[in-house]
């Protein structure tokens, strides 16, 4: 039986429970970041970093949640910030939920089906707090980031060696298409 399994069975003999997003965070709105200085603190909006400033809103970890747009594209943060208001932050109760946890439960969520706009997709604080999550105890949840970050680093490395190999590969063809080409 795997450590998970026996946490699950230890801890949650009746099951896991599932919570709003409000039970166990709070989600707050993003502003404008253009009357401050350069610096190293990135910037988020709904489609990544757009911009490095010199202070943060929020410097704990945190899901950012873009609110228009690619409301799909979750991340994950455990630097400071700052964040525009296409995009939430969340600051999460840590006795009642570890962030990252957070951050994989709503990655599995699809939010994209929350979408409440006819043109760009379009989220907001009313509705994110009503997606329930399973919310076991924070050391099952802590089992869980465990092992999604050793998948993911895994997973990071199959990535970094497909592409070298790709390159090996253009590198070779390129190599036998001008030697089977060239006729002196």
């Amino acid at each position: 039986m795997s450590e998970l399994q026996k946490l699950i069975n230890e801890l949650c003999p009746d099951g896991v429970e599932y919570k709003e997003l409000q039970e166990i965070l709070t989600i707050k709105n993003g502003s404008d970041y253009k009357k401050f200085g350069n610096g190293d603190i990135p910037v988020y909006g709904s489609g990544g970093i757009i911009a490095y400033i010199d202070r943060f809103v929020f410097d704990k970890p945190s899901v950012l949640i873009p609110r228009k747009g690619s409301v799909d594209k979750l991340y994950y943060v455990d630097t400071p910030f700052w964040n525009v208001d296409t995009i939430f932050y969340t600051d999460i109760d840590n006795n009642k939920a570890i962030p990252k946890y957070v951050y994989y439960c709503l990655s599995k969520e699809h939010l994209e089906k929350y979408n409440n706009a006819g043109g760009v997709p379009s989220l907001t604080q009313k509705i994110l707090n009503k997606v329930k999550i399973p919310a076991p105890p924070l050391e099952i949840q802590k089992e869980i980031v465990r092992i999604l970050d050793n998948y993911s680093e895994k997973n990071e490395e199959l990535i970094k060696s497909l592409y070298k190999e790709i390159e090996l590969r253009k590198k070779q063809y390129e190599y036998y298409r001008d030697k089977l080409l060239t006729f002196d």
